[in-house]
């Protein structure tokens, strides 16, 4: 027969818990489930949420009868136990169902099928309500087995409602996550639908022209709260909408190539997803590809170098170019470079300021334009903003420069206004 319920409540609460973490990716409430089974004796343990007429299962421990009852399984109210143990016409703790005369008449106490569903005897059953921090009922915690156990007591029932409120409080803080969620979404969804987004354009001198070879595209987000572009990037990507609020940036960019003279070229950030998404190709390939730079951004990490490489494969061959930003800045900096073989090395502004009076920022500098040079790169110093900064990367070989010292972003049409200035590069000398 089925093995009594035994051991202590302690013993049960350790074994639920044993190596797990309280957060919901560790199945709390399935551990809890498991082990007051366990503890009882019986076979199928559940948490149900009542939403209208229904009983929705949401978690569910049966090992072995998982066909009878899995998680997303409905019953009516008027079908199981529930609404009349809330009613109190029928007591929480059951030890023989037999004995009581509302469950003897339930066609689901003696396993007839309900609708297309198989379903276990229940000859005993014990069943707590499941009230949330608000005091609103969501559903009841359950345990139920084939036959009856008269060993069943008021202890049992005790130890359930302690689980149940563990299992209550675990379905609280998920609601409170979800609930932050949806509020960290709305405004992000929004903005993408309304393209809330002011474009920017900084550009990208060679020393010696007269007019900019590129401009780098950069987002100003307008929505409320006022913030910078990175957290609205970051949120984005922490609630899985990173790459569409990337490609709705990029489509807004590329509206001024048409507008820049060629040979002019237009540099854009994608994370290393957006740059490996299907959403990104489709954008470009409506546009000359030989005058399009795609950055790939630090920010986020590459899990698969070839992958990526093998994503952006056919456009590179069509005339794309690569560049990896933040050159020098740590080790997956260096990573990107080498695995990614990009057209252009952005050095970081980190090691560009002060680099006038630095000799360990210029010793670095010099030795990323060698590199540059002998893999075929070109090489760009981001982040300019003084002359004597500019005086020193021009004295280390440097030829292709960006920062406020040599322009600020600005709206479309002040970059337009560059195109048609004859001057050298300020600063330039």
């Amino acid at each position: 027969m089925f093995e009594p319920h035994a051991s202590v409540f302690s013993d049960t609460v350790e074994k639920a818990f044993a190596g797990a973490s309280l957060s919901p990716d560790a199945g709390i409430i399935e551990r809890l489930l498991g082990a007051v089974r366990t503890h009882l004796g019986l076979q199928v343990a559940y948490v149900s949420q009542i939403v209208g007429d229904e009983a929705i299962f949401r978690h569910v421990d049966a090992p072995g009868l998982e066909s009878m009852l899995a998680p997303g399984d409905r019953r009516r109210l008027d079908d199981v136990y529930s609404q009349y143990i809330l009613e109190g016409r029928l007591p929480q703790l059951i030890p023989d169902t037999a004995h009581e005369q509302i469950a003897v008449a339930k066609a689901v106490t003696g396993a007839v099928p309900i609708g297309t569903h198989a379903s276990l005897p229940i000859g005993a059953h014990v069943s707590v309500p499941l009230h949330l921090s608000d005091g609103s009922l969501y559903g009841m915690f359950c345990c139920l087995g084939p036959v009856a156990d008269p060993s069943l007591n008021e202890r049992d029932l005790g130890m359930m409602r302690v689980f149940a409120d563990l299992a209550a409080r675990e379905i609280d803080r998920t609601r409170l996550r979800e609930q932050q969620r949806a509020a960290r979404i709305a405004p992000i969804e929004a903005m993408i639908a309304d393209r809330n987004v002011a474009m920017q354009f900084q550009p990208i001198w060679r020393l010696g022209h007269d007019q900019p070879i590129g401009f780098e595209a950069l987002s100003r987000f307008m929505a409320v709260p006022l913030r910078t572009p990175d957290l609205w990037f970051t949120d984005a990507a922490d609630v899985g909408l990173g790459i569409e609020l990337e490609l709705m940036v990029i489509d807004m960019a590329l509206g001024a190539l048409e507008l820049l003279p060629a040979p002019t070229y237009l540099t854009l950030n994608a994370s290393p997803a957006t740059a490996a998404s299907k959403g990104l190709q489709r954008l470009l390939k409506r546009h000359p590809l030989d005058r399009v730079v795609l950055e790939i951004t630090e920010h986020q990490g590459v899990d698969d170098f070839g992958m990526l490489a093998d994503a952006l494969a056919e456009m590179r061959a069509a005339g794309l170019r690569l560049a990896v930003d933040d050159a020098g800045v740590g080790y997956s900096g260096l990573q990107h470079i080498l695995q990614l073989k990009p057209d252009i090395i952005k050095l970081d502004r980190f090691f560009v300021r002060q680099i006038d009076s630095d000799p360990s920022r210029r010793a670095l500098a010099a030795s990323l334009a060698v590199f540059a040079g002998q893999v075929g790169s070109t090489i760009i110093a981001e982040g300019v903003e003084v002359a004597a900064e500019l005086d020193t990367l021009r004295a280390l070989g440097f030829n292709t420069i960006q920062g406020y010292l040599l322009g600020k972003p600005q709206p479309l049409p002040m970059a337009l206004a560059l195109m048609t200035r004859r001057t050298s590069a300020p600063g330039a000398g």
